[in-house]
């Protein structure tokens, strides 16, 4: 099996594995939330996150990974960061309807897209973005009901998608850039977003709920839905991580909403919710939105590869015929200090990698 078919075989594995496990966690914290009524969402997030760095310390300590540090800094600051975004989220929830609520992560896209073209030159191509705004349709038809405007949920909303844009940014430029997995970057960033969250989540929960997380009665079939929830966590945060870093941020938000029209059809199948003849025609519009996004992203992937091998194939051979050509055209060839076996050195991150 060659390299691109392991590659591709990785991403569909982590595409499906995001999207079992956040469809599953939906519906038990939905049971959780709405059936039990333990609504303290973000100090939940917050015991998710200790449970997923517990998990992959024992997973360290069975050599199922290697510990790798890089920059401190940016480790704490990219931590800390997905914790403040988490708890905007649910804030601009709190603070807003729910339709509007849903407009904010539609946002998410299309400003990824813009903070991705400004400041990486990534470039998106028309058919991609047409593709996208197909998606974004459905998924607004589908879920946006009311949109009841108000100054504090605006600005919540607005620093919520910022946030999170720069937030799934980063986890894509970090992994390329330090050249970690990642499982090394959520081991590593994981007790900043626990930290975080932990010393918010009780305050922003009482603001929210009007409650104290301390005083709730915690019942035997309460004990148990927090704990399934945090178990499923362990794999809902491994495949956001894994997502991201095989493919990029868009095709992550991409994944997201149709995690959102698979969490509206299970709750009309399982659980009998509403669903009238909008849920059906957005959920149909997105669905269409996200094949052809994915077959203009296969497409474009393919292309982008055999222009890549037909550019690399004349350089290997001119460099077979005079190897101190190489050198002075500065190919990036490096000796890696080993008994003089050279290696290619690859760029820090491709940042006009295409999606």
């Amino acid at each position: 099996m060659s390299e691109g078919q392991k590659f591709q075989l990785g991403t569909i594995g982590a595409l499906s594995l995001s999207v079992v496990s956040s469809v599953s966690i939906v519906i038990c914290n939905k049971a959780l939330i709405s059936t039990l009524g333990f609504t303290f969402a973000t100090t939940l997030t917050s015991w998710h996150l200790l449970v997923t760095f517990c998990s992959l310390h024992v997973a360290l300590w069975m050599k199922m990974f290697e510990h790798k540090p890089f920059d401190p800094r940016a480790v704490m600051g990219f931590g800390i960061l997905n914790g403040i975004s988490i708890g905007l989220l649910n804030l601009s929830l709190g603070f807003n309807s729910v339709g509007f609520y849903q407009m904010t992560k539609l946002v998410i896209i299309p400003c990824t897209v813009l903070l991705e073209t400004l400041f990486f030159r990534k470039k998106f191509s028309r058919k991609i973005q047409f593709s996208l705004t197909i998606l974004l349709l459905g998924v607004g038809i589908a879920t946006v009901t009311d949109l009841q405007l108000n100054m504090l949920g605006s600005v919540l909303s607005l620093l919520a998608v910022i946030t999170t844009c720069v937030a799934q940014i980063m986890t894509n430029t970090i992994q390329k850039k330090f050249k970690v997995s990642s499982t090394q970057l959520l081991y590593q960033s994981c007790p900043y977003q626990a930290i975080t969250l932990f010393v918010a989540g009780p305050f922003l929960d009482g603001l929210l709920t009007n409650q104290n997380v301390f005083a709730f009665k915690y019942t035997s079939q309460v004990v148990f839905f927090i704990v399934l929830s945090c178990l499923i966590s362990v794999s809902v945060n491994f495949s956001t991580f894994l997502v991201i870093g095989k493919t990029s941020p868009v095709t992550y938000q991409v994944l997201g909403h149709l995690k959102t029209c698979l969490v509206l059809a299970f709750g009309y199948v399982l659980l009998k919710d509403p669903f009238n003849w909008r849920n059906i025609l957005g959920i149909m519009v997105a669905v269409i939105g996200m094949v052809v996004y994915s077959y203009f992203c296969s497409i474009e992937t393919q292309q982008k590869a055999s222009e890549t091998s037909s550019t690399q194939l004349p350089q290997m051979k001119e460099s077979e015929k005079d190897p101190l050509i190489a050198v002075e055209n500065g190919s990036g060839v490096l000796s890696d200090g080993g008994g003089g076996v050279q290696k290619t050195a690859a760029p820090v991150w491709n940042s006009n990698k295409e999606f």
